[in-house]
C-alpha cells in the first residue's frame, strides 16, 4: 500500500499498531508514518519481527488444537489486517464448516478484511472493540454467523496490551466469558514486563509517543484474564513453549510475549 492508493478517511500520518504488526510481519499494508515507527521500535527490540512470526504460528496451533477439540466458531477480536495463514483459512482447513468472525475498530482493516472475504458465507468481518462488549455481541452479522449458544473461541492475541487499565479490559474478557456457554475458550497473548524490561519498555515507549497504548503487564495481571477458565497445558508460555509443533524453537526469542488458552468449565 502506499500513500496515494489510502483508504478513504484513514489517517496515514499518524502510526497504527495493526499497520506496524504488518511492517513486521513483511506486509505491505502500511503507511511511511508506520514504518518510520517500526523502525524506531527495532532500535530498542530488534526480535519484534521474529515475535510476530512466532505470535501467529501460536495462533495458527491453537486454531488447530481447538479445531481438534470440536470447536467449530471463532470470534476473533482485534484481528489486525489480513496475512498469511488467516483463522478461517485454518479453521476450515482443519474443520470445514468452520465459522469465523474477525472484529477490529480499524478502517483499515475492515476494508482489506472485507475484501478478502468477499464471497466467503462462513468468514465475516465487523466493526466493534472489545471495550464495548455488549455492542460486540448485538452485531447482527455476529449473531447471524455465530451459534453463541454453542462454544465459541474468542482470540485475543496481541490485543489486550493495547487496552488501557483505566480501560478495564479484564472487565470486558469477564463479560465476554459469562455471555458464552460452557466449552468455549479464550485463546490470549500479551507482551509481559517480567523479562527483558528495560528494551521493552522503550519500545512500548515508541507506541505511546505515537498515541497508540501498548501495556506492559506483570505474568499476574495477565494471569488475572483467565480467571474463570481452565488453563490448557502448558498454562501460560512463551510462544515458542506452547505445544510447539517441530517448526523449531528459537533460544535466543527473548520471553516478551506470554500466551495461553483457557477453557470454561
Amino acid at each position: 500500500m502506499t500513500e496515494e492508493t489510502a483508504v478513504a478517511g484513514v489517517d496515514t500520518t499518524t502510526p497504527n499498531v495493526a499497520r506496524m504488526y504488518d511492517f513486521y510481519l513483511g506486509g505491505k499494508d502500511n503507511y511511511a508514518a508506520d514504518r518510520a515507527a517500526a523502525r524506531e521500535v527495532l532500535k530498542f527490540a530488534p526480535h519484534i519481527p521474529a515475535l510476530a512470526r512466532a505470535n501467529r504460528a501460536f495462533l495458527r496451533r491453537a486454531v488447530r488444537h481447538l479445531c481438534a477439540a470440536g470447536v467449530d466458531q471463532f470470534l476473533d477480536i482485534g484481528a489486525g489486517l489480513p496475512t498469511h495463514g488467516n483463522v478461517h483459512e485454518i479453521a476450515q482447513a482443519a474443520a470445514p464448516g468452520s465459522r469465523v468472525v474477525y472484529v477490529d475498530n480499524d478502517p483499515t482493516v475492515l476494508v482489506h478484511g472485507r475484501a478478502l472475504l468477499e464471497g466467503e458465507e462462513d468468514a465475516k468481518v465487523v466493526p466493534g472493540d472489545v471495550r464495548d462488549v455488549p455492542g460486540l455481541l448485538a452485531d447482527p452479522t455476529v449473531r447471524g454467523l455465530l451459534d453463541l449458544s454453542r462454544p465459541v473461541a474468542v482470540l485475543m492475541v496481541a490485543l489486550l496490551h493495547c487496552v488501557a487499565d483505566e480501560d478495564d479490559p479484564w472487565a470486558a474478557v469477564a463479560e465476554l466469558r459469562d455471555a458464552l456457554p460452557p466449552g468455549s475458550h479464550l485463546v490470549l497473548s500479551h507482551i509481559c514486563a517480567s523479562d527483558h524490561v528495560d528494551p521493552a519498555r522503550a519500545a512500548a515507549d515508541v507506541y505511546q509517543r505515537s498515541r497508540t497504548t501498548m501495556v506492559l503487564r506483570e505474568r499476574a495481571a495477565i494471569e488475572r484474564f483467565m480467571d474463570g477458565f481452565e488453563l490448557l497445558d502448558p498454562g501460560l508460555a512463551a510462544l515458542d513453549d506452547w505445544r510447539p509443533d517441530g517448526g523449531g524453537k528459537r533460544d535466543d526469542l527473548p520471553a516478551w510475549i506470554l500466551c495461553g488458552v483457557g477453557r470454561k468449565p
